[in-house]
């Protein structure tokens, strides 16, 4: 059984993509894409060391967090992780609202 690592998460803007750190290394990462209204979230990637840790949750969680935050962009997630997430977690699903 693995126990959950303890996830810090970053908006790295010059990079496009939200950032997932356990103990100073980089752990994940979620990339996107922005226009105007929408932020599409394209690819989610954990690195395998650290897989099964609740990395890519924590990670989709801040993300999505952070873009509710901002108030400014729908969400298109075009990543099956991220879509899966969001399917799993119903109070994120108006984050996509009409863009399913």
């Amino acid at each position: 059984m693995s126990k959950k690592a303890v996830v810090e998460t970053t908006l790295n803007e010059s990079e496009s993509r939200y950032e997932a750190f356990v103990g100073g290394e980089l752990a994940g990462f979620a990339e996107f894409e922005v226009d105007d209204e929408r932020i599409i979230f394209t690819h989610t990637e954990v690195n395998d060391a650290f897989e099964g840790q609740g990395v890519g949750g924590q990670l989709a969680r801040a993300a999505l967090d952070d873009v509710r935050a901002a108030g400014k962009y729908r969400v298109v997630p075009r990543c099956p992780f991220i879509k899966k997430w969001i399917d799993k977690h119903p109070d994120y699903q108006d984050l996509v609202r009409g863009h399913r």
